[in-house]
């Protein structure tokens, strides 16, 4: 990251599925995202495990770090919806 940042924020966050299929779909719908990266001040990795998916976040400053959190939120609460949706028709 920056050298004249006076910190650097490291958080990881984890999504846990209660099957291996819904791992795959978060998994699959996500991945156009990380094709176009959003900010020079935040960084997201992913792994995928068998039933979670693992997001490492590397943040220059605070304001950073919250927007990408918040970024991960949302898409688990998008596909979370669809999933909803999906399951009640």
């Amino acid at each position: 990251m920056n050298k004249n940042s006076l910190l650097i924020i490291k958080s990881t966050l984890e999504f846990q599925f209660k099957t291996p299929e819904l791992c795959n779909y978060s998994y699959n719908s996500i991945l156009p995202e990380f094709k176009v990266q959003k900010s020079k001040r935040s960084t997201i990795s992913l792994k995928k495990e068998e039933n979670s998916l693992i997001f490492s976040i590397e943040s220059k400053d605070i304001t950073a770090f919250r927007a990408t959190v918040n970024d991960i939120i949302s898409f688990g609460r998008i596909f979370e919806g669809v999933m909803n949706i999906v399951n009640s028709t």
